[in-house]
């Protein structure tokens, strides 16, 4: 049931916003601080607890599956432009320190990857046939 998994995502969007609303009044920032951010860990984390186990099996569990898997790229999206919009009128600096944590984050993806023992590589998805390997005779 797909329905539950809209309701999931509503409580999740609807708390963190709440939180993010609260966040920014401590903090005296008239606007909401990492709302949506909050609301992805909350699908998250309720989506992966044992207490909604029975709620997320099954075909409601699909339905939590397919909201979840939908909720992230959305986000990341509307984030993505706002910032974007948000740098073009910061002027040349803010586009500068953006650019740069692009390039910077991709630096370090080689270092990273180098983190932690080296595994045996990963069997192949098919064994090749006897027609695939005697080519040609």
């Amino acid at each position: 049931m797909v329905i539950y998994g809209v309701a999931l995502l509503a409580a999740c969007l609807v708390s963190g916003l709440y939180i993010g609303e609260l966040l920014g009044q401590l903090l005296g920032v008239q606007a909401n601080v990492g709302g949506v951010g909050i609301a992805m860990v909350l699908l998250v984390l309720a989506s992966g607890s044992k207490r909604l186990q029975s709620l997320v099996t099954g075909p409601s569990g699909d339905g939590i599956k397919f909201w979840s898997a939908m909720y992230i790229p959305i986000v990341v999206a509307m984030a993505a432009s706002q910032n974007v919009v948000a740098a073009v009128d910061g002027g040349l600096l803010a586009l500068i320190v953006g650019v740069l944590a692009v390039v910077v984050s991709f630096a370090l993806v080689p270092l990273i990857s180098r983190i932690g023992p080296q595994s045996e590589p990963l069997p192949p998805l098919e064994e090749p046939s006897a027609s695939t390997t005697k080519r040609g005779v």
